[in-house]
């Protein structure tokens, strides 16, 4: 996802909070099947650094679970938290499979 338009809109789907990220999930209500990924880390977490390290991240977890746990038709929006820099990718890793757990059965 890159447009602003789609951001705002997946802000008004479920959401899911973990300590590192929160996950937003939007049905689209289109025939396209398509898992739609986007991100989002502000200045607030840090420099520009900080926020494309946090963004590698991210984009090599949806690469790794979306496409298998995520939900087809929708938009998954990630947005970094302060602690998610420093945590752990397996954890990471398992709180984005709980997270679609959760927002797949609501």
């Amino acid at each position: 996802m890159r447009k602003r338009a789609d951001f705002l809109a997946a802000n008004g789907g479920k959401r899911a909070a973990t300590p590192g990220f929160v996950l937003l999930i939007r049905d689209r209500r289109d025939s396209d099947p398509s898992k739609r990924v986007g991100f989002t880390v502000t200045k607030k977490i840090g420099g520009a650094v900080v926020r494309n390290r946090m963004k590698r991240r991210f984009r090599a977890l949806a690469q790794e679970i979306v496409p298998t746990a995520g939900l087809a038709g929708a938009d998954h929006v990630m947005i970094g938290r302060a602690g998610g820099v420093e945590r752990d990718f397996a954890l990471l890793r398992a709180e984005l499979e709980v997270a679609l757990q959760k927002l797949r059965k609501s």
